[in-house]
Order: structure tokens, then sequence, then C-alpha cells
């Protein structure tokens, strides 16, 4: 275990952690979880991840790195009407979900039927709305939120990966300074809140289905071709079923689904980690240390979360989400044939309809699947 090794993983974890915990506190807040719970949430998505990197990658002897998932984060935050037991039903079912993608062959080829650019154009209709809100946020305070996102430009011309963490130190700092008053800070042991799922045909179709096949298409798939473009192999089935499989123990808890990392996985993958290819799995043993401190340290940080100021935390999400949004947005419009019905599949999906007690990212994805199947009947017959 070179020290290569552990500040690789530190660094991956911190980036993992600090550039997406506000929204993953977005999505807590969105189906009204009590601040137990919210804690609880995210003790058990750290653990979660902690034991399934760390599993894997002693398994497969490849260096696998696991993440929440970001966008499927940013789809609770933009659901409505859904209790915390009926999020956590969703859970539970996205995270079976993957497991039995893992297992049944079948399942995994339906995914991949689905047209990319619509996949990617539901996505970006999902965090379209969250990209949205940082210009008003920054005209209502521009003392606070300019310096924010100018630190965010400047830091993402040199390190994409550290923008949003400096940003949000950022934030910090000038929060802090402004006069937001630190709160009372004690290191206490984090509390699991076991929460009784409730099932509801609105959470299942309207959240649990977008956000299995957001964590898919977006997270899993792109964090598979990462471990390849590094000349890995990656363990498909047995990541999958991990993944899942712990998904829905975790979900019991408050916490969203886990999949391969892409960007965070990057920082383990280099040459710079460990000379010897066939040694890097161990960054993923380290990573998992590095998230269980997180998960131990989580009532301190979630502590100081809570007296910063809303505009500031709604800044932040924005400004994480901007990447994925650039990423979504350029795969939905590839193919000039998929083009029109993913257009409709984003439009539907950012509008936050609702229909139902269904939200729009369903209905972007049926509108965007009718679009493109009738497309494809006019050009056969003509």
């Amino acid at each position: 275990m070179r020290l290569s090794v552990f500040s690789a993983a530190f660094v991956a974890a911190l980036v993992g952690y600090g550039s997406t915990i506000t929204l993953v506190l977005a999505a807590a807040a969105a189906l009204g979880a009590t601040p137990a719970e919210t804690a609880s949430w995210v003790f058990a998505v750290c653990i979660a991840k902690a034991v399934g990197s760390a599993g894997l990658s002693a398994y497969a002897r490849v260096p696998v790195v696991l993440a929440w998932s970001t966008p499927g984060a940013a789809l609770i935050a933009a659901s409505e009407g859904l209790t915390m037991a009926e999020g956590v039903g969703a859970f539970v079912i996205a995270g079976l979900l993957i497991l039995l993608t893992g297992l049944v062959r079948p399942l995994e080829r339906l995914v991949s039927a689905i047209p990319s650019g619509i996949a990617a154009g539901m996505l970006a209709g999902v965090l379209l709305p969250f990209c949205l809100k940082v210009p008003p946020e920054a005209a209502a305070l521009p003392a606070l939120i300019l310096p924010v996102v100018a630190v965010f430009l400047a830091v993402r011309l040199w390190s994409p990966a550290f923008a949003v963490l400096a940003a949000l130190a950022t934030g910090l700092a000038l929060a802090f300074a402004g006069g937001t008053e630190l709160p009372a800070l004690s290191l206490t042991l984090p509390q699991p809140v076991f929460i009784a799922p409730e099932w509801s045909m609105g959470a299942l179709i309207g959240l649990a289905l977008p956000l299995y096949l957001v964590t898919m298409a977006s997270q899993n798939l792109p964090g598979f071709a990462v471990l390849r473009g590094a000349g890995y192999t990656p363990p498909v089935r047995p990541a999958l079923t991990v993944t899942g499989g712990l998904s829905a123990i975790s979900a019991l808890f408050g916490a969203h689904t886990i999949n391969m990392a892409a960007i965070t996985a990057a920082i383990c993958l280099g040459d710079d980690v460990h000379p010897e290819r066939a040694e890097r799995w161990k960054v993923g043993l380290a990573y998992g240390f590095f998230w269980t401190c997180l998960a131990f340290f989580g009532p301190l940080i979630l502590a100081i979360f809570a007296v910063l100021p809303p505009a500031l935390l709604v800044v932040v999400v924005g400004l994480a989400l901007t990447a994925p949004l650039i990423g979504a947005t350029a795969a939905a419009f590839t193919k000039p044939e998929e083009r029109f019905a993913a257009a409709v599949t984003l439009v539907t999906a950012a509008s936050g309809v609702s229909v139902l007690g269904i939200g729009g990212a369903f209905w972007g994805l049926l509108a965007g699947l009718a679009v493109h199947g009738l497309s494809r009947a006019t050009r056969r017959i003509a």
C-alpha cells in the first residue's frame, strides 16, 4: 500500500462528498426527511459505498470506485408530493431492479434497447431546472453568490474535478465571515434510523423506474467505460448485483442508490496511483476506508450545512450539475434520427409536469419513446 494509493483515494472521496453532498440534502428535503432521517440517509449511503468499493475491488482485483447516484439525487430533489416512506419504497425497488439487471440478461437487454438519446434527454430534463436557479440567486444575493460562481469558473479552467469543492469552500468562508453563526459542534456517533417503506404507484412509476434508468444510463455505463478506458475488464455482473443489493438494503435506512463512479474513478486509475497496474485494486480498500470516516463524521458536517443560507446550497447544487447537464445534452442530440424524440423527452421532463401523481421524468421518457417509435414507423413506410 503506497502513500500515493491513499492520497488518490482521499482526494476522490473528498471530491465525491464535497461536490454533491448539497444535492443529497436537497433530495432529503424534497421528501420531507427529518434531521435524523437525513443523517441516517448520509450515513447509510456512505457505508454502502465503502463496503461495495472495498469488497468489489478485493474480489475482482480491479480498482472499483463507487459513488452515490448524483442524477438520481437530482431526480429525487425534483419530485413533489412524496413522503420519505414512499421514497424509501422507490429506492428499494430501484436497487432490486439494478440487482436483477446483473442477474437476468433479458432485463439488461431491455434497458440497452432504450435509445441513448432519449435516456440522455430525460437526464438533461431532470438537471436543467437546478442549473436555471443559479442566475436568480446570484441576482438576489450578489455579494455571496457572485464570488462563489467566479471561483467555480476560475478553478474549472485548471481542474474541473475541484471546481465545485472550491466553490463550496468559498461559500462557507463568505457565509461565516458575513454573520452566519457557527453551530455548537460535538462529535456524536451517527444513529441509523430504520424507515419502513410504503408502496404507492406514483412513487414506483414516477420515481423508482426513472431512478433506476438514470442510474444505469448515466452512472453505471459510463463507470464501466472508464474502467475499460484504463485497460481493465470491469466486473459488470458482480458490480450490478452488489450495488443493487447494497442499495436495496441501505434504502431501508433512507439512502438512495449507489453505482459505479466515473469522474472520481478516473482519479484512482492513473499511473501515479501505483506504477503496477495489477496493484491498483488496493485503492478500492483505501477509498472504502475514507468513506467510512466520512460516514462517521456525517453529523458534524450536516450540523454546519444546516445553518448555511439556503441560496448558497441551491447555487452549489446548480454548479455541481452543470457538467452532467453538458454531457447529457450533448449525448441527447448526438444521433440525428433521435434528436426530435430527445428534445420532446427533455422538454417534458424539465417542465415538472405531474399527472396521476407521477413526475415529469417518467412522462418525458414515455413521450420520447412514443415519438421515436412513430418516427421509426414512418420511415419504414416511406
